[in-house]
């Protein structure tokens, strides 16, 4: 079984608009063209039985439309594979009772995009969402690190991160692009072996460049396979959850790599879909998808 815990998708009036237009931003390619659609088809091409769906919220307007329609579409959404997370921004008043509700109806966890948000991680707005989630057992997965399309500032930084493992001591708490993307010496200094998982999201293989643009303008930013390999073992392989970040990866490049590095085949077992299961909680997940327990 292959959990993709990691991918992203937008409206499908929009999806294509909207993907050029962060690609262009980012300068970077994409593998499909953002829609749901777009991500099942990967899904099927690649072998991924199923995918972790992460809303981002750019504007606390945003959190309970996005919010409902994560609702409403989710049975429909789990019969095709695909597990769809809620989202707050930190500027959403009601944060509490949006936590209780996406709780209520059974949605996982949540995405937070300190970048995308302009916020710091260990600012007070973010750390009590953080918080109020993890009391009521939500799983709270984080951009870390630069985002390769937001590159003034690192609003996630792993000193940002260190204070809320300290003073919030979140229980299910989720680093992107395996813990800090581009700061890849100070996660094996100070994050290896922390209390939280990471994803491999955006970290390993070539950067492909946009298409719009003749010459990249960044040099290779991602892990080197060897270096990859110290870091999953270093911080535990039974706390790194395989992710891609489609539609900016493609699902069938990313499980080639990983299954041609240096990995034992049980270690290559709790990367693809067993700590996805022991952090979602295996029961729970074979009901959700209606599989046999």
């Amino acid at each position: 079984m292959i959990i993709d815990f990691h991918t992203h998708t937008f409206p499908g009036k929009i999806s294509s608009k909207v993907v050029k237009t962060l690609g262009m931003k980012a300068h970077i390619k994409s593998y499909t063209d953002g829609s749901m659609e777009g991500l099942l088809s990967s899904m099927e091409k690649s072998g991924v039985d199923y995918s972790v769906n992460l809303p981002v919220m750019t504007s606390p307007e945003q959190v309970e439309k996005i919010n409902c329609s994560v609702i409403e579409k989710q049975d429909t959404l789990l019969q095709r594979g695909i597990l769809s997370f809620g989202g707050l921004h930190p500027d959403y008043e009601d944060y509490k009772g949006e936590l209780h509700r996406l709780k209520e109806h059974g949605v996982p966890g949540i995405k937070l995009h300190p970048a995308y948000q302009n916020i710091n991680l260990d600012d007070i707005r973010m750390m009590r969402i953080i918080d109020r989630a993890s009391e009521e057992g939500l799983i709270v997965l984080t951009h870390a690190g630069m985002d390769i399309g937001i590159y003034d500032r690192n609003y996630c930084s792993v000193p940002h991160i260190l204070k809320v493992l300290e003073e919030v001591r979140p229980e299910k708490f989720v680093l992107a692009h395996m813990g800090n993307w581009d700061e890849w010496q100070a996660v094996e200094n100070h994050l290896a072996g922390a209390p939280v998982w990471l994803d491999t999201a955006f970290s390993i293989g070539p950067i492909a460049p946009s298409p719009y643009l003749e010459e990249p303008p960044y040099e290779q930013m991602n892990l080197p396979d060897e270096a990859f390999v110290r870091l999953v073992r270093k911080h535990g392989a039974d706390k790194v959850l395989f992710g891609t970040d489609s539609p900016w990866q493609d699902q069938s490049d990313y499980i080639a790599r990983i299954q041609a590095m240096d990995f034992s085949e049980k270690e290559k077992e709790l990367l693809f879909s067993g700590n996805a299961l022991a952090l979602l909680g295996e029961e729970q997940f074979n009901q959700q998808f209606n599989l046999s327990l």
